[in-house]
């Protein structure tokens, strides 16, 4: 019963923060916050787990935050006017998107081993099923409020 109404609650926060892109207000934070809700519904962590685990977390939401507003900044700002773009910029780009791609792998790969010390190997697969279902569930919610304001 309890789990169900976090579920229930944990939906509608994620149902009213997509009402806010539709609405085109500053919602990054609203999403951070159910983000947090839903991944500490679905890993049903421990007080002590969570202590342990949510500074973890956050350093590494933090870290990958900054490589993708690098990858937003440093390349694909400038793929907008592909035309523009030199071969040799062009493949300077490309070294570049591949440094910051093996830069959030290996973010990943640190969360994960972090993580696994922490908490059971089943929580940690489950923060990552976790993660992939917000997405999912945020990028549906998203796309029925576009294809409901059109």
């Amino acid at each position: 019963m309890m789990k169900s109404i976090k579920t229930i609650l944990a939906l509608a926060l994620l149902l009213c923060c997509t009402v806010g892109f539709a609405q085109n207000r500053p919602v990054r934070d609203k999403i951070k916050s159910l983000k947090v809700a839903f991944i500490t519904e679905r890993l049903n962590l421990t007080s002590k787990e969570a202590q342990a685990f949510w500074p973890i977390y956050n350093e590494h939401e933090k870290v990958m935050e900054d490589l993708r507003v690098a990858e937003r900044t440093q390349i694909r700002a400038k793929l907008r006017n592909l035309d523009g773009v030199s071969e040799a910029e062009a493949d300077k780009l490309l070294e570049k998107h591949l440094d910051l791609e093996a830069e959030k792998h290996e973010e990943q790969e640190k969360l994960i081993r972090k993580v696994k010390g922490l908490l059971s190997p089943k929580k940690t697969f489950a923060l990552l099923k976790a993660e992939e279902d917000f997405k999912r569930e945020l990028i549906k919610r998203y796309r029925q409020n576009r294809e409901g304001g059109n």
